[in-house]
């Protein structure tokens, strides 16, 4: 397999890292707007299948040449949801198959934004789906942690563990801690605000998609790992959008542990338009205010040896077992920053992220997932992804719940 890597980013970098420990690829470039980004990041892996060369990925075209010129079978997709459009057309005109790990942006319900959905997440990458199932091509949308690795615990949880499903809920939380700094987000700060102040997106059967407003229905959770009770919100994420469309449940949300802290600062840029995208004048130079704001902060990619802690990715499904019963069931993932930072060089956000993308990959390389479309994690077939992840040094837990507090800890083992 020839792999062409847009982004040479954390998460980019981190898959570049991961993947060289295997040998399921012949060649992966690692393409950037910043070229010595990607050739440093080479540089440091110091393996003779990977090479760094330049791209703009906003240029489809750009892209399309890019591919071709390196006989890519598969474009990785590692960017800043923004620039899916130019990446996810580019890899249909170049006939590869496409992987990203967040989707296509959504715009708030003109009238109802807390109530209605407007456009969702990924909507415009669905809409192109039978184009891309009618060339015999695969775009593999979502596959990271979260979207990603808590679809394929859905798919599982419904397969194996599970005879009927009440609710879905996508649980997220840490006890990272980055020294030296007041405020330092763990990941993109673009996309953070873009998730964490849009309307936050709940689905449930008989009546569909709804939203509410940011950070409603908050609930303290009890993570494994050390990590221990963080309060969750609503958070809008694509498991909401994914898991509905091939694992049956009467619920699907996604609630992330924010912490008060984060969430005033979010409620605050916003209150002062610095989360917005359209760009203002400023001694005259155009500039979007959330784009300063991310300037302005730390690159996450190189927090990772001020960074202490886990971070937990996780799904609690509730129900009844396949002997009809009451379940509470929560499968998830614990990096632990020391760990990631020893084995890859990757803070443990990132290195959680890019882990599932290579697992996938691998598992395209050997035929074991195969399919046409645009499609999710969740629509295929869970047990050989985690089997992969355990190969990765990734393995998952799971851990059994009452039924009557799933929010509480209980007793489990990595599977």
């Amino acid at each position: 397999m020839r792999i062409l890597v847009i982004g040479a980013g954390g998460v980019g970098t981190a898959a570049a890292a991961i993947a060289r420990r295997r040998g399921f690829f012949e060649r992966l470039v690692l393409a950037d707007v910043d070229p010595g980004r990607a050739q440093t990041a080479v540089e440091r892996l110091g393996d003779d299948r990977l090479a760094a060369t330049a791209i703009d990925a906003s240029d489809q075209a750009a892209i399309v040449e890019l591919a071709r010129a390196e006989r890519a079978d598969l474009v990785l997709n590692a960017c800043d949801p923004r620039l899916n459009p130019p990446i996810f057309h580019a890899s249909r005109e170049a006939g590869v198959t496409y992987l990203d790990m967040a989707m296509t942006l959504s715009h708030a319900h003109p009238e109802r934004p807390f109530e209605e959905p407007g456009v969702k997440l990924g909507d415009e990458q669905f809409a192109e789906s039978e184009d891309w199932k009618q060339a015999g091509q695969l775009a593999l949308v979502g596959i990271g942690v979260e979207p990603g690795l808590s679809d394929v615990f859905a798919r599982y949880a419904a397969d194996h563990l599970f005879s009927e499903i009440d609710e879905v809920g996508v649980r997220d939380g840490a006890d990272l801690a980055v020294e030296g700094y007041e405020f330092a987000p763990t990941f993109s700060i673009w996309t953070t605000i873009e998730e964490c102040l849009n309307p936050p997106l709940i689905w449930e059967a008989g009546r569909g998609f709804y939203t509410t407003a940011p950070f409603s229905e908050p609930e303290v959770f009890e993570f494994p790992g050390g990590i221990g009770p963080v309060e969750c919100v609503n958070v809008e994420h694509e498991e909401v959008v994914l898991i509905p469309r091939h694992v049956r449940a009467k619920r699907v949300t996604f609630k992330y542990g924010l912490g008060d802290e984060f969430i005033d600062v979010l409620k605050t840029l916003h209150k002062l338009g610095l989360d917005s995208i359209e760009p203002v004048r400023v001694k005259g130079v155009e500039v979007a205010p959330r784009d300063v704001v991310a300037a302005a902060l730390p690159d996450p990619a190189t927090l990772g040896e001020r960074m202490t802690g886990r971070t937990c990715a996780g799904t609690l499904v509730t129900g009844k077992g396949k002997d009809g019963r009451p379940r509470a069931t929560y499968l998830y993932h614990v990096a632990d920053n020391e760990t990631t930072m020893r084995e890859d060089g990757a803070q443990a956000v990132v290195w959680q992220t890019a882990v599932n993308p290579v697992a996938a990959m691998e598992l395209l390389a050997s035929g074991a997932w195969s399919g046409a479309g645009v499609l999710g994690p969740e629509a295929f077939d869970a047990v050989p992804f985690l089997h992969k992840l355990a190969e990765l040094g990734a393995p998952h837990g799971v851990e059994e719940r009452d039924p009557s507090s799933p929010g509480v800890a209980g007793v489990g083992a990595p599977r």
